[in-house]
């Protein structure tokens, strides 16, 4: 885990992210988010084209009611402040993505798969609009090149053309372009935002489907920031 400490108060202590880790992981289900996931979920909500508000991205959070109101309270609180540390690392150049940790023969190593997945879903929620500007921007997909890289490694995303494995190298050099990653493609929506005409678009086909999403991988081990 790193030791870097953080000196805005929109960023959560490790405490906080081992209370939200350990909440997450006990309600966990095949399929549902884990701590890197969420991670990777709002991530995605972060940079996009256009607001996404907390009600239409808990749903992909918390699948069951709280045992009761103060515990509900306290993992609300810290999904939200969750949601603020990464606009506010992104701000400062200090982005972190939180990964997972897999147990090997050779050791633990980290895992982007369930970053991926979650920032998988998040693009979901506005597909409409992230695929048209895929489409006519190739811009943007080259920007995303290394979160592709690593999703389709992962099997997160299917590749339309045979796809070689990254190396370990490779695949460590992906996960180290992520900030930047992030952040350019933060900078590209604020230079270059969805339209009238791309919303409007979007709100008619209330496109907010998942369809051609991978199903989700099983994940374990813990996470790492």
């Amino acid at each position: 885990m790193s030791d870097i400490k953080t000196d805005w108060p929109s960023s959560l202590d490790d405490n906080e992210l081992d209370e939200l880790d350990n909440y997450l992981r006990l309600h966990a289900r095949d399929g549902h988010l884990l701590l890197d996931g969420v991670h990777g979920l709002l991530s995605a909500l972060s940079v996009g084209p256009v607001q996404v508000l907390p009600e239409e991205w808990l749903p992909e959070v918390l699948h069951e009611p709280f045992a009761d109101e103060a515990e509900g309270n306290r993992m609300l609180a810290l999904l939200a402040k969750l949601n603020d540390s990464i606009s506010a690392e992104l701000d400062v150049d200090a982005y972190e993505p939180i990964l997972g940790e897999m147990d090997t023969d050779t050791g633990p190593m980290l895992s982007a798969a369930g970053w991926c997945e979650g920032f998988s879903r998040g693009i979901d929620l506005r597909a409409g609009l992230w695929e048209k500007r895929l489409a006519d921007d190739p811009s943007l997909m080259e920007m995303l090149g290394p979160v592709m890289a690593l999703a389709v490694d992962e099997g997160i995303l299917s590749a339309e053309t045979e796809f070689e494995k990254l190396s370990d190298e490779e695949y460590d050099e992906c996960l180290a372009q992520l900030p930047a990653v992030l952040g350019a493609v933060s900078h590209y929506w604020y230079e270059h935002p969805a339209t009238e005409a791309e919303i409007d678009a979007f709100n008619q086909t209330g496109d907010t489907s998942n369809d051609h999403a991978a199903p989700p991988r099983q994940r374990s081990g813990h996470w790492v920031h």
